[in-house]
Order: structure tokens, then sequence, then C-alpha cells
């Protein structure tokens, strides 16, 4: 089981997400401490991402969540939330 953290600009987003946001991006974090790998790869990095509908969050906006999963350290780092519209 791999540890999941924020990074400092994922944090502050975080914080200025609604609650059903924050609900829905805890609900991912938490699975990538079981399933690291569950996201999309991006193109041309190391980066993972996980796309939330407005439905998950609960309210009128997407989220991505972009992650990037170290083997070595069993760990996941979420370095940004993107919020859209």
């Amino acid at each position: 089981m791999s540890h999941a953290f924020y990074s400092d600009a994922a944090e502050k987003s975080r914080v200025e997400l609604t609650r059903g946001e924050r609900a829905a991006v805890e609900a991912i974090r938490v699975s990538l401490e079981t399933d690291p790998r569950r996201g999309a790869p991006m193109p041309g990095s190391d980066l993972r991402v996980v796309d939330l509908e407005p439905e998950e969050t609960g309210g009128g906006r997407g989220i991505s969540v972009v992650y990037r999963h170290d083997e070595a350290l069993d760990a996941v780092l979420i370095v940004w939330l993107v919020a859209g519209p």
C-alpha cells in the first residue's frame, strides 16, 4: 500500500474547492494509496491523471487530479488539482 500526499500547490488549490469537491478529491487520494496506477498516463511525462466528472464532485465543475507515483518510495504525490468550468 502506497502513501499519497498533496504538494504545496495542490494543498492550496484544495482549500479553494467546495466541500463536495474536496470530498471527491480526498476519495481519489485514498484510492491512490491502494491502486497508484489507476489514472491515465500523460503523454511524454511520468505524470498520471484522474478526471472527476461534475456529478462526482457534487458541484458544477469537473476536476483533474494530476499525480506522480514513485515505485521506489512507494508513494504518490498529487502535484496539481485542476478545476474546470
